[in-house]
């Protein structure tokens, strides 16, 4: 089998055209073995639960590089949307609703998310603030909560009036306040580069559709602080270069 037509670029991976509507997301070549086995392992792992997202079947070597072959979704990212509409509100809603059917979902068999912290925290601290971290992440609630760990509007694809989820290569468990805490963080704190257009705009932009997410999902900022705490101090160790 050969690829189709490419019709997705991406930071780690490209989307090909492969047979029976589905795709092949195909790493770039040198991207390690270790994210890609852990993408295709959560995406088998959440298959059958009960939110809308592209199937996963089987992972495979293809021109010396590793893909994923998924259902294909045909559409336009709520990113996307959002920025063709501007409306934030709608934004919202679609993703609180379909964050709260992600969430409804009970697992294990994925990796713990203080796992994902604690993996996390930088190198470069010191032993006493590293063990601070430790301590502050092992006083967070544990929980059984499906997370999808990468949630927000680039990563949420519009199908024929319905949102499916992609990108499953953060997927954890726990408690579900870390997830909304997560889904805030990439929201309002991910950097907006100071050359920007109307950067402040975009900053503003931002810290609304946090807000409105917040409120449909019935969850106050004073419920996720701790969480958003020490995900703002370990990211430094899952992405150096932001």
């Amino acid at each position: 089998m050969s690829v189709g037509k490419l019709i997705g670029v991406g930071n780690t991976a490209d989307v090909y055209e492969w047979e029976n509507d589905k795709v092949l997301k195909l790493f770039h070549g040198g991207y390690p073995d270790l994210p890609i086995n852990m993408e295709y392992n959560n995406a088998i792992a959440i298959r059958d639960l009960k939110f809308l997202k592209p199937k996963a079947y089987d992972l495979i070597s293809y021109d010396g590089r590793k893909g994923i072959i998924y259902d294909r979704l045909s559409g336009e990212s709520l990113l996307d949307w959002t920025i063709r509409t501007g409306n934030i509100s709608l934004c919202a809603d679609y993703m609180s609703k379909l964050h709260k059917e992600i969430m409804q979902n009970k697992i294990q068999d994925v990796p713990n998310y203080k796992d994902f912290l604690r993996h996390h925290i930088p190198s470069s601290l010191s032993i006493d603030i590293r063990n601070e971290l430790l301590k502050s992440i092992d006083n967070l609630a544990d929980g059984d909560t499906l997370c999808h760990g990468d949630f927000h509007p680039g990563n949420i694809i519009m199908s024929e009036g319905r949102v499916y989820v992609i990108d499953f290569m953060n997927v954890c468990y726990g408690n579900y306040l870390y997830d909304v805490a997560r889904t805030v963080f990439l929201l309002e704190y991910t950097p907006v580069p100071p050359e920007a257009p109307n950067r402040d705009m975009i900053i503003q932009f931002k810290k609304a559709l946090a807000d409105l997410y917040l409120l449909l999902m019935n969850i106050t900022r004073d419920m996720i602080k701790d969480y958003l705490t020490i995900i703002i101090a370990v990211r430094k160790g899952e992405c150096p270069d932001e």
